[in-house]
């Protein structure tokens, strides 16, 4: 074959053009946590579906597992900060906010109408009146009941508290406990502490005691205690709750020993592998406590970032308008199994437990995100022994607040 000059130049050109098309496609490092199998799942299809959007931008993934991430991204935000990070909401952003280590991205939020889209999680996003990154995913909270339980003792769904401290009674008149839950890991009664303290207080109380501004001694904090005596004292919960674990508790309720349960959607899938259906196993949102306080939810809300020293901030703030997007969130958990932020986006109407849980969360003034999310580790920890010993010596909740309040002015 004889090479022509012209041949030469056309080969030149086209190194030319593709050396010019390699340097304009940029490049985009997400660092996360999304190690288990289905979110690694769902992260892949959400990288797929983007790069086909933004063909120009190639995302890089990092995957940490969970415990070497809590470490990693202290590291990471200081010496070499990717363009994306997962994170949490919530108290858990805060320390990177007031680092200065999480950009400010109020602007997407604003251009993307997002105040309006996730405005159940807006607060929780929300620090100084700007947003901090994106939630793209969060599960719901609330009370898994058996409903043939509840049919052999004769009660109905309460809407008030007060209703459902009359059902415990008859609950405990036919030999079952009206509420069960396995402390002897602590964070189960968390999940009990924070519904009543928004219930009793409401969220911007919650919020201002889990980041240290209320004391454990205030009177506020002694009538969410006050609430849970109604519990406690009667003995309508779980004997020997401090002794077994979460999984343990949904077994009680699947064998009809126990009425109720506060828990997170992720047991739906243990309640059901125990051979409970959607015809027996109900949820429902937390009683009404004090009336009119405006609803909030919890609902643990896994979020996305941009670090400040992110090298490619405008794709970045790209990727955060796309992971919001409602078809987005809605495609994304699906593949997770749990709900979409947007209240634009769609769950699966086949199961009745996302679909409650999504229009629970959807109308909620606003979410907490968990007491050992929302407050620092050494208080949550602190705080969550003191919870589970309340619930077996309840005579001693004026050493357990006191006790508290020593740690929080430490802690603070």
């Amino acid at each position: 074959m004889t090479v022509t000059p012209l041949k030469l130049a056309a080969f030149a050109a086209a190194l030319m053009m593709s050396g010019s098309a390699l340097a304009a496609q940029r490049t985009l490092v997400f660092n996360t946590d999304m190690s288990d199998p289905a979110p690694k799942a769902a992260l892949e299809e959400l990288v797929t579906m983007f790069e086909a959007e933004n063909p120009d931008v190639k995302v890089k993934v990092n995957i940490f597992d969970h415990e070497g991430y809590k470490t990693a991204i202290r590291n990471f935000m200081t010496a070499d900060a990717p363009d994306l990070a997962s994170w949490y909401a919530g108290n858990r952003m805060a320390p990177f906010v007031k680092a200065g280590q999480f950009m400010d991205v109020s602007d997407v939020w604003e251009k993307n109408g997002l105040g309006q889209k996730l405005s159940a999680s807006k607060a929780s996003m929300t620090i100084d009146g700007k947003q901090w990154g994106v939630p793209y995913t969060y599960y719901q909270w609330g009370i898994y009941y058996n409903k043939d339980v509840y049919k052999q003792a004769g009660v109905s769904e309460p809407k008030t508290w007060d209703e459902f401290i009359a059902n415990c009674a008859k609950f405990k008149a036919a030999g079952i406990d009206c509420v069960t839950t396995g402390s002897k890991a602590l964070w189960p009664v968390a999940g009990i502490f924070d519904y009543l303290s928004l219930r009793t207080n409401g969220y911007e109380f919650h919020m201002d005691l889990t980041s240290g501004k209320i004391a454990w001694t205030d009177d506020r904090v002694k009538a969410v205690f006050a609430e849970w005596a109604k519990l406690v004292e009667p003995g309508y919960v779980t004997a020997n709750h401090t002794a077994i674990d979460w999984q343990d508790a949904v077994s009680l309720l699947v064998q009809g020993k126990a009425a109720n349960y506060v828990m997170g959607n992720f047991a739906v899938a243990a309640f059901k592998d125990g051979g409970m259906t959607n015809d027996n196993l109900g949820f429902m949102v937390f009683p009404e406590i004090t009336p009119g306080l405006p609803r909030a939810e919890e609902a643990p809300t896994d979020t996305i970032h941009i670090p400040a020293g992110a090298k490619n901030a405008e794709d970045a703030k790209t990727f955060l308008a796309f992971v919001t997007r409602a078809d987005v969130q809605t495609a994304l958990n699906k593949r997770l199994g749990q709900l979409p932020v947007n209240n634009e986006a769609t769950v699966d109407a086949a199961d009745p437990f996302l679909s409650q849980g999504f229009e629970t969360v959807s109308t909620a003034s606003a979410v907490a995100q968990f007491f050992d999310r929302d407050a620092p580790a050494e208080m949550a920890k602190a705080a969550m022994e003191g919870f589970q010993e309340y619930m077996v010596k309840p005579d001693r909740l004026e050493r357990i607040l006191d006790r508290l309040e020593k740690v929080r002015q430490r802690v603070y």
